[in-house]
């Protein structure tokens, strides 16, 4: 059987080097983030999770799972977040952010102005600040894994389109040390995952 075309999102050298500079620019929001107690290790993993579930990076999904149900979230909750049904489960408060997070992954970071503005009047300035900030964190790792996936997916003989070569290979070499493990580490689960 013929291997599908790579087609999950990935860094271009652009957003890649933009996505560092928006996080180097942001320590101390990030620190703060962490630290919001209107924010639950349960409630960031969900977050997490969903906007995972849409980039479909296996690394963080398997990571992410696996940190979900340690802060507490059940499995037949974590299994409804994965398939974006977390409306079945979220509690009133969370719910704005999980359909936020899912929005804002399915517009690859162009949520709509409305989004926006439920956002922040539901949770306020700084704890919406604090959710946009986690859903920015897990996308960086949800375009990091991807961009593995596709320098392997190239290795195979199958570039991802639009890819660029040189930025493959400097990603590769920078970053095999982390990643092969990485591989290693969720070889069962990747092959429990459709399309891996």
């Amino acid at each position: 059987m013929m291997e599908p075309a790579f087609n999950k999102r990935f860094y271009t050298p652009r957003l890649f080097f933009g996505d560092i500079g928006f996080m180097l620019g942001h320590i101390p929001s990030i620190v703060g983030t962490f630290r919001d107690k209107h924010i639950s290790k349960a409630f960031s993993e969900k977050i997490m999770n969903v906007v995972t579930a849409v980039n479909g990076c296996i690394y963080c999904s398997w990571l992410h799972a696996r940190q979900a149900l340690y802060s507490g979230i059940s499995q037949e909750e974590l299994k409804n977040v994965i398939k974006l049904q977390f409306q079945a489960d979220a509690s009133e408060y969370e719910l704005t952010a999980l359909l936020y997070a899912q929005h804002y992954a399915e517009t690859n970071r162009n949520p709509d102005p409305e989004m926006n503005r439920r956002l922040f009047d539901h949770y306020g300035d700084k704890t919406a600040r604090h959710i946009i900030i986690i859903i920015r964190l897990i996308f960086f790792g949800n375009l990091y894994g991807n961009t593995w996936d596709a320098v392997i997916s190239r290795f195979k003989g199958k570039p991802a389109k639009n890819s660029n070569l040189l930025f493959e290979l400097i990603f590769f070499l920078l970053n095999f040390v982390v990643m092969f493990p990485a591989m290693w580490l969720t070889k069962g689960y990747r092959k429990k995952m459709p399309g891996t």
